[in-house]
């Protein structure tokens, strides 16, 4: 009854699918996420505030991908960097960076976790098609 998580899980989640059964869509939208996956019934949300921890890893990542970017463009641009730029992109940088990797985010939280803790059978809706 239990699927386990396939070795394929982290590239489900990349493509926001299921990373126990790779068919299910996760989102409805891009900051809305089933409570099941549609296709096996796995609870998404496998305990209250399960996805804590894909929250903080996405900002640490973002706000390094945004540090990596103002230094690579430092490096490359010095002596006369484009402060102005600098000024003002790196901030939107960091807004628009946690905003674009937040699906992906929960989704190879949920990946990461199958593959250490596969899913019990009541974790699955008993109606779901399998």
């Amino acid at each position: 009854m239990a699927r386990s998580a396939s070795r394929n899980g982290f590239l489900h989640a990349l493509r926001l699918r299921c990373p126990a059964c790779g068919r299910g869509r996760l989102f409805e939208g891009w900051f809305r996420m089933r409570p099941r996956c549609p296709a096996c019934g796995l609870r998404l949300e496998r305990e209250e505030g399960y996805f804590l921890g894909a929250m903080l890893v996405n900002l640490l990542v973002a706000e390094l991908l945004c540090i990596a970017v103002v230094a690579l463009l430092l490096v490359r641009t010095w002596p006369t960097p484009p402060w102005q730029l600098l000024q003002w992109g790196a901030p939107v940088l960091a807004v628009v960076l946690p905003t674009l990797l937040y699906p992906f985010s929960k989704a190879c939280w949920l990946a990461f976790d199958l593959l250490f803790q596969p899913p019990r059978p009541e974790e699955y809706e008993r109606s779901a098609p399998r």
